[in-house]
């Protein structure tokens, strides 16, 4: 099992690598698209026609997002750049999740007391991953009704509610998951997990 593990922890670093080296690439072409769209370099010239006949097709989608949420269309090649490291992170992070939820299902299925201590940290997680999503879909104006929030809204509300009672935004920053989420590794300690 150690060996499918190291394996396994090869490939999620070849992941990391090939996710890190994707956001370069994105990130150059990125700048190139920009500074063609804002006009810094020359829309007619090789770099121009390169574009906007293969780059603007694969971010007409982010284009149109952006438009409809009243941004600017320069911002579209930014913005693809923000998905692609966002969603490389979320990958390896997944990745990694996986490796650890294996190896603490195969030491969990030991005795009773270490399921149930592998049970109450799996439901520690799942609260923090609750509050990060709720946070991030608060920046980018997510309805909490979207059904893929509102999973998040159900687990995270009980704690957030009472804490919001007690702890005074500030100005349009509510502090309260920062301090749930804090709340949380506190008790997690204490209890010994």
């Amino acid at each position: 099992m150690n060996q499918v593990l190291a394996r396994y922890a090869v490939f999620v670093a070849g992941v990391k690598l090939v996710v890190f080296w994707l956001a370069v690439v994105v990130a150059v072409v990125a700048l190139l698209d920009w500074a063609v769209r804002t006009r810094r370099l020359n829309p007619f010239g090789a770099i121009g026609r390169f574009c906007r006949r293969f780059v603007d097709p694969l971010m007409a989608p982010v284009e149109r997002r952006i438009v409809r949420a009243g941004g600017l269309p320069a911002s579209a090649p930014w913005w693809t750049l923000v998905f692609v490291v966002v969603g490389g992170i979320l990958l390896v992070t997944a990745l990694q999740f996986l490796a650890g939820f294996i190896a603490n299902l195969i030491w969990g299925l030991g005795s009773p007391r270490r399921l149930g201590v592998l049970l109450l940290s799996w439901t520690f997680s799942l609260i923090r991953i609750a509050l990060i999503v709720r946070v991030v879909s608060s920046w980018f104006q997510i309805s909490p009704f979207s059904r893929w929030i509102r999973w998040s809204f159900v687990l995270t509300e009980w704690m957030l509610a009472p804490l919001r009672r007690i702890v005074p935004t500030l100005g349009p920053i509510d502090i309260t998951p920062l301090i749930a989420f804090f709340l949380l590794s506190l008790i997690q300690g204490a209890i010994g997990l």
